[in-house]
């Protein structure tokens, strides 16, 4: 198995490390384009193959990942058009707000079916094997879609869903890493404030949800049930927690999820 990833940027970048880490496929199976040397330079000792022609990257793949900015999608797509071969290639495309149906118009070719290809959607911690990753199969076969989803699933967890709920999922867990992050960074500021090094805070606040996450998975508990372990009558932490309900702390998380949603 062969797999070759276009763009070399944030996610892209991150997508190739995790199949470095990963057990998918080898190393040297690898192929990663980027029309900039210097992107693909940081995998210049792992032993994947690197290039500056995406036509190059694709010749050789069984999987072909489209891991570029949206607006640049059209263009990459059409310019590896000719090099993709429609029944024994798979396609996924990686970018936020790219339809199926944009997809299909683009790489339509006269007299031939219509290669199969996935949306999907990562997080950057794919690059620990740590991703909340959606695959729409927006053009494929159930043993496609087990491939696919067995590739990423090395990287992480994985859900496939329909074209509908990709936007949804992309706030949830895309943007929503960023949304934790600043969790994180809010939590460690108000650390220092109460006394603790800027470095003892952030690390504090860095296990303390990593031990939140890990109670969660081990018990498959509702967050609520697990709170109600924590709140004591007249205790601490129902104090903190309400203070921070007044501040609008839950409707302030729902609002900031729906707005990524408002974006075309």
């Amino acid at each position: 198995m062969k797999v070759a990833v276009i763009g070399a940027g944030a996610m892209g970048g991150a997508i190739v490390q995790g199949l470095l880490k990963g057990d998918f496929v080898k190393n040297a199976d690898v192929t990663v384009a980027d029309p900039s040397q210097r992107a693909i330079d940081q995998f210049a000792e792992s032993g994947a193959s690197l290039t500056t022609d995406n036509n190059i990257a694709v010749d050789s793949a069984d999987i072909v990942n489209v891991v570029v900015k949206p607006w640049l999608v059209e263009s990459v797509l059409k310019g590896i058009k000719p090099s993709l071969n429609y029944r024994k290639q798979i396609l996924v495309v990686v970018a936020a707000g790219v339809t199926s149906a944009e997809i299909k118009e683009w790489l339509c070719k006269e007299g031939e079916e219509m290669i199969p290809f996935f949306l999907v959607i990562p997080n950057i911690a794919i690059a620990l094997l740590a991703s909340m990753t959606f695959i729409v199969p927006a053009h494929a076969s159930r043993e496609n879609t087990r491939l696919i989803s067995e590739m990423y699933g090395s990287m992480g967890e994985v859900l496939v869903v329909d074209e509908q709920h990709l936007a949804a999922g992309t706030t949830l867990a895309s943007c929503g890493i960023a949304y934790a992050m600043r969790y994180v960074r809010a939590a460690s500021e108000g650390g220092v404030e109460i006394g603790f090094k800027a470095d003892d805070a952030k690390n504090i606040v860095l296990q303390t949800v990593k031990g939140a996450v890990e109670l969660l998975q081990a018990t498959g508990n509702h967050p609520e049930a697990e709170i109600d372990k924590v709140t004591t009558p007249g205790g601490v932490t129902i104090r903190g927690l309400n203070e921070m309900e007044h501040a609008g702390f839950t409707s302030a998380v729902i609002r900031g999820l729906k707005a990524g949603l408002s974006v075309k």
